[in-house]
C-alpha cells in the first residue's frame, strides 16, 4: 500500500518545482522530503524524480503518482473536516499562506491567539506571493490564504475558492527628509512624475500599481531601484536615493531622515482570507477568519 507521507511529499515537490521549497511548505528539511521520495521510489520500484540542469523534474510516473496523490489529499481533507466540524471545535494542522507585510505586521498577534484558545490546532505558515495564493489554496497547497490586491490589479478569483474581507491597508509616499515633497501636507498623482523610484520588482502587486497608475498620468516611471523587502525601501529612502509608496501595514517605524506623506486619492490595497469551499466548514477555518478580523484594527502599522 503506498504510504500517503510520501505520496504528499512528491505532491509538494510536484507543486512548487523542488525539493527545498517542498520541504518550506511541509516544514520539513530537504533531507526528509529526499528520503521520503527514495522510499517511495523503492516501494514503487519506479524511478519518481530525474536531474534536469542544475535543478530536477518529475518522470511520467511520478505526474502520475502526483496527480492520485491530489486526489487521496481530497478525500482525507474532507473526512478531516467532517471530523473536525463534529466536535465543533478548531483542530488538527491548518496551513496558512501569507505574504511578507501581513506576515510581520497581522499575523503573529493571530496566531498566538489561536495557539492559547485552541490547544488542539496545529498552524504552520508559510510566505506566499498574493498573485500565487488562490492557486496554491484551489491545490490544496495550504488551507487559508491572506492576500490582497489594488483597485486597479483585483485578484484572481477561480473557481474553488471563496473569500473574505479582512480589511484595507492605506499606503503613503515616503521621502527623504530634505526632499522637496518634505514639506507638503498632501500629494496629488499628477505630482509624482519625473521622481526616481524605489519599488518592488517586476510581477508583485505593488510594482504592477504603481506602474500602471504613473502611465496612466502620461509618464513612465524611472524605477531606479527595485527591491522586495519594504525595510530596504525604507533604508533606501533615508539615504536620499528616491522615493517609495509604501502600505501602512507592517511597515514598522518610519527611519530618521524618511518623510511620510499622504497621496490623495490614497492607495489602497485590501486583504482577503481565501479557503476551498469544501473546507469552509472546518471551525479552524471559520475561527482563523474571524480572529483575522478582529485583529485588524489593531494591526502593526506605523
Amino acid at each position: 500500500m503506498l504510504d500517503l507521507a510520501r505520496l504528499r511529499a512528491l505532491h509538494a515537490v510536484a507543486v512548487h518545482g523542488s525539493v527545498s521549497a517542498a520541504a518550506i511548505a511541509l516544514g520539513y528539511t530537504p533531507s526528509a522530503i529526499s528520503q521520503q521520495i527514495a522510499k517511495l521510489e523503492r516501494e514503487t520500484r519506479t524511478t519518481l524524480l530525474e536531474r534536469q540542469g542544475r535543478g530536477i523534474a518529475l518522470t511520467d510516473a511520478a505526474q502520475h503518482l502526483a496527480d492520485t496523490a491530489q486526489e487521496l489529499l481530497s478525500i482525507v481533507e474532507r473526512a478531516e473536516t467532517t471530523l473536525e466540524e463534529r466536535r465543533g471545535q478548531p483542530s488538527g494542522r491548518l496551513a496558512i499562506g501569507a505574504f511578507a507585510s501581513a506576515a510581520r505586521g497581522l499575523l503573529p498577534s493571530v496566531l498566538a491567539e489561536l495557539a492559547t484558545r485552541h490547544t488542539g490546532l496545529d498552524t504552520r505558515m508559510i510566505e506566499v506571493d498574493p498573485h500565487l495564493s488562490p492557486d496554491l489554496v484551489t491545490r490544496g497547497v495550504i488551507d487559508l490564504a491572506v492576500a490582497h490586491d489594488w483597485d486597479i490589479s483585483p485578484l484572481p478569483a477561480p473557481d474553488g475558492v471563496e473569500r473574505a474581507v479582512i480589511g484595507d491597508d492605506p499606503s503613503d509616499v515616503l521621502v527623504p527628509g530634505d526632499h522637496p515633497f518634505a514639506g507638503r501636507a498632501v500629494l496629488r498623482r499628477a505630482d509624482l512624475t519625473d521622481q526616481r523610484w524605489i519599488c518592488q520588482p517586476p510581477g508583485s502587486v505593488c510594482h504592477d500599481w504603481l506602474v500602471r497608475t504613473l502611465r496612466a498620468s502620461g509618464h513612465e516611471p524611472d524605477l531606479a531601484y527595485q527591491v522586495a523587502e519594504y525595510h530596504t525601501q525604507l533604508a533606501l529612502v533615508a539615504a536620499g536615493l528616491g522615493i517609495a509608496l509604501v502600505p501602512r501595514l507592517g511597515r514598522g517605524p518610519v527611519p530618521d531622515g524618511v518623510v511620510v506623506v499622504p497621496l490623495e486619492p490614497t492607495p489602497v490595497r485590501r486583504l482577503y482570507a481565501l479557503w476551498r469551499p469544501g473546507a469552509a466548514r472546518r471551525p479552524a477555518i471559520t475561527e482563523t477568519v474571524r480572529i483575522l478580523q478582529e485583529h485588524w484594527p489593531h494591526r502593526a502599522a506605523g
